[in-house]
């Protein structure tokens, strides 16, 4: 018996045709995620996935993909092959877990890193909405950029909305319109998924280097302080 044919009886028993499977393969493989709130394909996508999760993850374990679901906030992320996957021992450790393989600039980096750390501040705070999302202004965020690593939002506005752009494709933000990021009033949702796209090894990396800065700088301005004297 053929992969098809054997794929074909076991998706006829969840009342999924083998395109339709198709579909969802490739939707998951092109895009590395399927978050159920983006959009009504996304939606419809996804309760499909519901209905076929098994054949799924045995179809993509043969190309040594992991797969992991969110049932609390309705998505689905990819991983590839030797990442590390929320809630599995002995992959291997990785801070970022992107789009398969996706390899992320400098900028995104940092905002990724800024974004996780704001996240994290906001659970502390009880600021997180219902559905996991937490609401941040641009101009807080730039703060945060500044004070965080030293370094503030792209000035251009091509390069910021290309850096927005990139983040939203990977379902970490949300955010109505692109002309709203000039403004540093305009809002953006931070996607809860962000807590298990950026490692706690990486946002305690960064907090450790905010803190050997601040010492660094504390430092600096005794030694002023004497020389004066």
């Amino acid at each position: 018996m053929s992969l098809s044919s054997y794929l074909e009886e076991r998706l006829a028993t969840r009342g999924v045709a083998l395109d339709e499977f198709r579909e969802l393969i490739v939707r998951l493989v092109n895009y590395g995620v399927l978050c159920r709130e983006e959009s009504q394909i996304e939606r419809d996508l996804y309760d499909r996935y519901l209905r076929v999760a098994d054949p799924v993850r045995d179809y993509l374990d043969l190309l040594g993909i992991k797969l992991h679901h969110d049932r609390r906030f309705e998505y689905v992320r990819l991983y590839p092959p030797g990442s590390r996957v929320p809630g599995m021992e002995g992959a291997d450790e990785q801070s970022f877990a992107g789009s398969l393989r996706a390899r992320l600039t400098q900028n995104e980096v940092a905002l990724l890193l800024v974004l996780r750390a704001q996240y994290e501040k906001a659970l502390r705070e009880g600021k997180v909405d219902e559905n996991g999302f937490v609401a941040e202004s641009m101009e807080a965020l730039g703060i945060a950029m500044k004070n965080l690593l030293g370094r503030g939002l792209p000035d251009k506005i091509t390069e910021r909305k290309r850096l927005f752009q990139r983040l939203r494709m990977l379902r970490l933000v949300d955010y109505k319109q692109e002309e709203d990021l000039e403004s540093a009033e305009a809002w953006l949702r931070i996607h809860p998924m962000i807590v298990e796209f950026v490692s706690p090894e990486a946002l305690a990396a960064l907090t450790e280097e905010k803190a050997f800065n601040a010492e660094d700088a504390e430092n600096a301005e005794d030694a002023e302080e004497t020389n004066a004297q």
